[in-house]
């Protein structure tokens, strides 16, 4: 089995940690290692580093080499600029359908938080061993919602049709986007609805097939791009022809044409949160709702329900009296806002574009 981690997203939520020339999932939020260096870390040993892939953009080719030195250079795929995810998981399947095609094959990224590791392993592996089974099938991985979220995705499933290694498999029924709030709200009570993570169990000729009957565009594209893959002039090639490509989300171009009966759910609590803002990671580490997340110097005296986190050692970060507060300090900015205010920092960093603090962003 492969698995293929995408690590190409930009992060504006986590700013001013996560920067376009390093961006979250390059940074240390938990512990010492990044997000992307955590999610390989769960894969092993069940997986061997020949058997990992990255999808990443082109700029972040050496911080990958760093991060990641036992990953193998074939192993990086390389996108030389921003689109949506559908051309970029085109791109990737097209290579490993080349090499693989009916190799089951883990879809991951890489800027997630999974507490329940081992049971995160299990799914993967039963997950596999149903594929290897029915190739012509896409596995979803969901999670259980805890709460009625109106930031995700969701996937409806039906009746439990199958088991592999205890985990069971249930029906596909459909997926929508972030739905507002009374629809997230029937969502969660209905018990019916699932969080959609993002992580596929398939085979590469399955989604690359898909890619070619429901997003022909792309699918053409691609195939221009690999006709020189593995020769010299690839990355020139890519870069001339990769751009070409529609921007469109993964979902939209593939995902909710999918004949409902190609698809399975798994529905199971890994411990996922996807820690792509400051206010989702301090939800992901918390226990309770007035706990505090911290990292680095700090003195606190009757603070609550906050995340202060201090990347400079040389600063000692002293808070009184705060509740519902977002600290980030790095070597050159301090961010200092309510909780509920985040929103607002990010245009409020979208427009440093343009202006003499544009390297900040």
């Amino acid at each position: 089995m492969k698995a293929i981690i995408f690590a190409g997203g930009t992060g504006t939520r986590l700013w001013p940690l996560s920067r376009k020339k390093s961006p979250k999932q390059f940074e240390k939020l938990i512990g010492e290692r990044s997000t992307l260096q955590l999610a390989v870390d769960r894969l092993l040993p069940d997986f061997k580093h020949k058997d990992i892939y990255i999808s990443t953009n082109l700029a972040y080719r050496n911080i990958i080499r760093k991060q990641l030195p036992q990953i193998p250079e074939k192993n990086l795929f390389f996108e030389p600029e921003k689109k949506d995810v559908a051309p970029a998981i085109a791109l990737s399947i097209g290579i490993l359908n080349r090499e693989n095609p009916d190799e089951p094959i883990a879809i991951l990224w890489s800027d997630h938080l999974v507490k329940q590791v081992n049971l995160f392993k299990k799914i993967i592996k039963a997950s596999a061993e149903a594929i290897k089974k029915d190739p012509d099938k896409i596995i979803f991985i969901t999670h259980k919602p805890r709460f009625a979220s109106i930031n995700l995705g969701y996937i409806q499933f039906g009746r439990e049709v199958g088991k592999s290694s205890g985990i069971p498999f249930n029906e596909f029924k459909g997926m929508k986007y972030r739905p507002d709030e009374k629809t997230a709200k029937r969502f969660y009570n209905s018990g019916k609805y699932a969080w959609n993570l993002g992580y596929f169990v398939t085979t590469p000729r399955f989604i690359y097939n898909a890619f070619k009957t429901l997003a022909p565009g792309i699918y053409k594209n691609t195939e221009t791009i690999l006709s020189r893959y593995g020769k010299k002039d690839y990355i020139e090639h890519l870069k001339k022809t990769y751009g070409k490509a529609e921007s469109i989300s993964f979902d939209n171009a593939i995902l909710e044409n999918l004949d409902k009966s190609q698809a399975l759910v798994v529905v199971e609590d890994i411990g996922w949160s996807d820690v792509g803002s400051w206010e989702a990671l301090k939800e992901a580490l918390q226990m309770s709702t007035y706990e505090n997340a911290t990292r680095g110097r700090l003195y606190l005296d009757h603070v609550k329900d906050s995340l202060i986190y201090n990347y400079d050692d040389r600063k000692l970060i002293v808070g009184v009296d705060l509740d519902e507060h977002i600290i980030v300090n790095t070597e050159d900015v301090i961010l200092i806002a309510k909780k509920n205010s985040m929103p607002k920092v990010k245009k409020l960093v979208e427009g440093f574009n343009g202006t003499k603090n544009e390297d900040l962003t």
